[in-house]
């Protein structure tokens, strides 16, 4: 198993125990999201976090079309 296939499920157990608490998935989510992002500003620059939140953030379309790929 892979790292990414390794935090896919871990968010999935993390998102069943939400759900047993009756906690929204949106709600849920966004409170993973904020803890992910707080622990990571402890261990990496927040110049360094700050652009990888952007990049993901700014390519959040699966759609959208770059420059730089060929149709």
């Amino acid at each position: 198993m892979g790292i990414h296939d390794w935090a896919r499920a871990a968010l999935g157990q993390s998102l069943d125990t939400a759900k047993r608490d009756d906690f929204s998935e949106e709600l849920a989510l966004r409170a993973l999201l904020s803890a992910v992002v707080e622990r990571s500003a402890q261990l990496r620059p927040t110049d360094d976090l700050a652009q990888e939140l952007t990049f993901l953030a700014d390519n959040l379309d699966p759609e959208r079309d770059y420059g730089f790929m060929r149709p």
